[in-house]
């Protein structure tokens, strides 16, 4: 939890100032002008909408499209407390077949909260406050005279939430073309189950160079056949064209299950899990200095510069430390694979923090609630994650070289032959 919210929960309500909802002047005239505006707004909206069909007329000249007074006046939720507002009344007299409904797109008929207080519900819950606190957290925030936001809105979300998955994991990826994938498992605990689910999870990057979540599904991190129908959903769904490199740990069923459904993807095995994997084989006095010069490794600028460091690390540590040099070594190739891509691109392919990065804040939440309580919330959660993760995932760096991969352009040491060549 952050110490911005820590801050607004850690005292009741009614010991917190109150002027700045109930009785600050400043507040009300934002109100009143926030009412004034959208009122504007949807006359305006309304008036344009009546034009467009100005000439339907009845036999004796009559419009047949007409204003007719207001709709009862509502309330909407802001982040400046309630707003109240009223929706111009729209009566159609022709027949029932021709009549149309006016809907407004800046008031729906069904909106009770502002789009960005809607967001606020889940990013709290999502981001780590308890359902204890959460209604404490809301009237801190957007003032005490919001009614319906409370803790049961959280399982009203969690069942929409819910749905939503299960659109998202079985719509089309008819057309879909993805560059890179990163693979990874994620586990969670259960609360009301005995063991830990394992979520295998997908992020690709298409040509335009923007990252999409592409998988989250319950399987066995090391299992092959829990990968396979992952990849054969996405198949299934139209995704006809096999990435050009995939991401990942050494370790996961991922690889046996990626040769035979996706043969011509090439691997790239993660620096940061293998690096963890040699040093967890070395004693610890002797880690930092390995550490560095496993790091000589992947950063090289050459993959020959790259060969020469990997040999030298071997040199140094296969006498008496076998098992770390066999961890390190078994992956030789893959773990250069990144040679052959655009240089631009090495600092996203060489690990898997995309996936890192994007679930960490499920650790937060779970240590808030000591796990989900079933595995179908865990999925349901792990989307939201990602859903609002998505929102601030930027193009990868060197984008315009995803086309050229993308063409099975040849790149050597970072550069395509051309640029070798002059």
């Amino acid at each position: 939890m952050s110490e911005a919210i820590k801050r607004l929960t850690d005292f009741p309500v009614s010991e917190r100032s109150e002027p700045a909802f109930g009785k600050d002047l400043l507040t009300d005239v934002l109100r009143k002008g926030a009412r004034e505006l959208l009122a504007q707004a949807v006359e305006q909206e309304v008036q344009e909408w009546l034009s467009e069909r100005s000439g339907l007329r009845d036999e004796h000249g009559r419009k047949l499209v007409i204003r007719n007074g207001h709709l009862p006046e509502r309330t909407i939720l802001t982040g400046i407390g309630p707003v109240a507002v009223r929706q111009p009344r729209v009566r159609d007299r022709r027949s029932a077949e021709e009549r149309e409904l006016f809907s407004s797109k800046i008031l729906p008929p069904y909106l009770r909260k502002t789009k960005s207080l809607e967001e606020l519900i889940p990013w709290l819950y999502l981001k780590g406050i308890s359902t204890g606190g959460f209604q404490e957290a809301l009237q801190a925030l957007v003032g005490p005279e919001c009614p319906g936001l409370s803790a049961n809105t959280i399982t009203r979300l969690k069942e929409v939430w819910q749905q939503e998955y299960d659109v998202w994991s079985k719509r089309s990826l008819a057309g879909k073309e993805y560059v890179y994938v990163w693979a990874d498992g994620i586990y969670s605990n259960v609360r009301l189950e005995d063991d830990r689910v394992c979520l295998l999870v997908l992020i690709g990057v298409t040509k335009e160079g923007q990252k999409e979540l592409l998988a989250v599904e319950a399987g066995h991190r090391e299992s092959e056949e829990s990968w396979k129908d992952v990849l054969r959903d996405l198949k299934r769904r139209g995704l006809a064209i096999a990435p050009k490199l995939a991401v990942g740990d050494g370790a996961l069923g991922f690889w046996a299950a990626l040769r035979k459904e996706w043969p011509s993807t090439r691997e790239q095995r993660c620096w940061v899990h293998k690096t963890a994997n040699v040093l967890d084989k070395l004693p610890k006095t002797l880690q930092p200095k390995a550490k560095a010069k496993l790091h000589e490794i992947w950063m090289a600028p050459t993959r020959a510069a790259a060969i020469t460091a990997f040999d030298n690390f071997l040199e140094d540590y296969s006498a008496k430390y076998s098992k770390a040099t066999d961890c390190l070594k078994k992956d030789r190739d893959e773990l250069l694979t990144f040679y052959d891509f655009p240089a631009e691109h090495w600092k996203h392919i060489r690990t898997t923090n995309p996936i890192e990065s994007t679930f960490a804040t499920i650790r937060l939440r779970h240590r808030r609630t000591k796990g989900n309580g079933t595995r179908k919330a865990t999925l349901t959660m792990l989307f939201k994650l990602a859903e609002s993760a998505a929102r601030r995932w930027r193009l990868l760096d060197g984008a315009q070289w995803l086309i050229e991969v993308a063409k099975q352009t040849k790149f050597q040491d970072g550069q395509t032959l051309t640029q070798v060549a002059a």
